[in-house]
């Protein structure tokens, strides 16, 4: 037996042939648009138990869905070709209206669904903006674990080179001068384990704890938790990209230097505001 997992899984899973016309059927897409759908099901089930209006879920599950797709594409302009964004802005531009999406940046995705969700909660005195944010980061937590699966099945965002029995070699992916194929860390299924760790969290804080806890703790713990192992992992990563190669952090890590420092403060105001103290209260 080898002491690492042979990786050679096809991108796509079917190919439909529609009038003549070839439509792949990628995991990736599938498991991204399973994000949202699953998570809109969830997010449903979380506004039923909290007594809100069933037709609230459509428009917030909209905003979402605009929110992750152009934040996540302009965030990866933005951080890692900011020169091809700057040279040609019509080039994101066009990259929106053409699938499979590729080069798309989590920082980008939280910083835009945040702002939606703000936006959001500005008209609905009922739905406060931490109070929204407080379910929406467990249907987040969903969509992380599901798109990171869809990293794995496309060979992508693999991590360093190692000697551990679980690396994969990521065969597809193996630039044929580095032959034989070399195990990596699978840091695509770390993440989706710790996305699950943290949807497994949030929710049952939300289901056993959201009449106790402030408004904002969910979500402020969400950040320090989602962004403090994404400055760990990115250690075991390779990086995306070739200016990263002479940097002490690299872009994702120092992208989660202030979403960490975010979930403090919000941490911080939830219980400066919530009397008596959280931790009597847990």
């Amino acid at each position: 037996m080898l002491p690492f997992i042979i990786w050679d899984v096809p991108s796509r899973l079917y190919t439909l042939e529609i009038f003549g016309f070839e439509l792949p059927i990628a995991w990736y897409s599938l498991l991204f648009a399973a994000s949202f759908l699953v998570g809109q099901w969830l997010i449903s089930y979380l506004y039923a138990r909290d007594h809100k209006p069933a037709s609230d879920v459509e428009l917030l599950t909209l905003y979402v869905v605009i929110a992750t797709v152009v934040g996540a594409r302009l965030g990866h302009y933005l951080f890692y070709e900011w020169e091809l964004l700057i040279a040609d802005p019509w080039k994101w531009v066009s990259s929106m209206v053409h699938l499979p999406f590729e080069g798309l940046a989590s920082h980008g995705a939280t910083i835009a669904i945040l702002l939606a969700l703000f936006l959001y909660s500005r008209k609905r005195s009922d739905q406060p903006f931490l109070w929204v944010a407080d379910r929406v980061v467990i249907v987040v937590s969903l969509g992380g674990a599901l798109i990171r699966l869809g990293n794995l099945m496309n060979s992508e965002i693999y991590g360093k080179p190692t000697p551990l029995p679980w690396g994969f070699a990521f065969v597809r992916e193996t630039d044929p001068a580095l032959l034989p194929v070399v195990p990596r860390h699978p840091t695509q299924l770390y993440e989706a384990l710790f996305c699950l760790f943290l949807l497994t969290l949030t929710f049952s804080l939300w289901k056993y704890k959201r009449q106790l806890l402030p408004s904002g703790f969910i979500t402020g713990l969400f950040l320090v938790l989602l962004f403090s192992f994404r400055l760990l992992v990115e250690f075991l990563k390779a990086n995306q990209e070739d200016f990263e190669n002479n940097m002490a952090l690299n872009m994702g890590q120092m992208l989660s230097i202030p979403a960490i420092l975010a979930g403090l403060i919000i941490l911080i105001l939830a219980q400066k505001k919530h009397k008596p103290a959280l931790i009597t209260r847990l």
